[in-house]
């Protein structure tokens, strides 16, 4: 979804509505999930890519490339909202997710991120 909103350009309730359309097989409890980060990551996308470029040396968002760009933004988000989870969990969910979209380069610059990231948060909490 995050994906789908960065490219199209479209709003939180036309991307739910199109990508539900396409997915009306998935468990509640996954749609909850799903929904809930998608929402969390739209309503504070600023804070998150600032997250995200205080930790991608020399990057800025718009010069990643979409897919890296998003994969992030759900790793960080996931972070903020959900901070129960375990960090290495996200982390590789992540990386699944990018092995399976980007490029071997994006999983090394994903993992790299998104640790330093969790190390930060682990710091300050």
């Amino acid at each position: 979804m995050l994906f789908q909103s960065d490219m199209g350009h479209q709003s939180v309730d036309q991307v739910e509505r199109t990508f539900w359309a396409e997915r009306s097989d998935l468990e509640d409890s996954i749609r909850g999930f799903a929904g809930d980060l998608f929402r969390f990551a739209m309503d504070r996308c600023q804070q998150i890519d600032q997250i995200i470029e205080q930790h991608a040396e020399h990057w800025r968002m718009e010069r990643m490339a979409a897919v890296d760009r998003n994969i992030l933004r759900a790793g960080v988000a996931e972070f903020l909202c959900f901070p129960k989870t375990p960090k290495p969990v996200v982390i590789n969910e992540a990386l699944e997710i990018a092995r399976r979209f980007s490029t071997p380069e994006s999983v090394q610059f994903i993992n790299g991120v998104l640790d330093s990231v969790a190390k930060e948060l682990n710091s300050t909490s």
